[in-house]
């Protein structure tokens, strides 16, 4: 069952964890935190009860860069992290989005906070290119790791991809 709150409530409830800009996207709160703010908002959060992270993504405007809602305040980047994260104890979720510059595809982990996060950071590293700073193993996951490019980005060359199996043997 969903608590029976305003978004005005869920709104000053934020606003007392984090004063990142804030948005409502379909009835869920939205934070925009700043890439170097980024870390300290999700520690906030996590000491705020939000203890799972049940998603980390990537997402590539490349043409629609200014077409989306951002708040005052915000500039719109070519890609952007979305962070999910939950709140078991109210059953609250929080989507965090913060915009990463392609002239500097870095942002901080959060391995330290949610472990589980791993994989996921790994994911969005070998699909778009993105680095997070202080990732235990910030390797290929999905591709070899000889592969070049980033497969998700709208910049990819579409057909490019080449069917490989490892250890396969050659045409006879």
């Amino acid at each position: 069952m969903i608590p029976d709150t305003s978004l005005a409530e869920r709104g000053l409830e934020i606003a007392l964890i984090t004063d990142a800009p804030l948005t409502f996207s379909r009835g869920q709160a939205v934070v925009h935190p700043s890439r170097e703010s980024y870390f300290d908002t999700v520690a906030k959060f996590k000491g705020a009860n939000y203890v799972t992270c049940s998603d980390l993504c990537a997402v590539d405007y490349l043409s629609a860069k200014t077409a989306r809602p951002l708040p005052e305040g915000v500039r719109p980047e070519r890609f952007e992290v979305v962070t999910s994260l939950l709140c078991l104890e109210k059953m609250r979720r929080i989507r965090i989005r913060v915009q990463v510059p392609e002239s500097d595809l870095t942002i901080a982990t959060l391995f330290s906070l949610y472990p589980g996060t791993e994989n996921m950071e790994r994911e969005v590293f070998d699909l778009f290119g993105i680095t997070f700073v202080g990732h235990p193993d910030m390797t290929r996951i999905l591709m070899p790791p000889d592969w070049e490019g980033h497969p998700l980005r709208k910049d990819y060359a579409v057909g490019r991809v080449p069917v490989q199996f490892r250890d396969a043997p050659g045409p006879r």
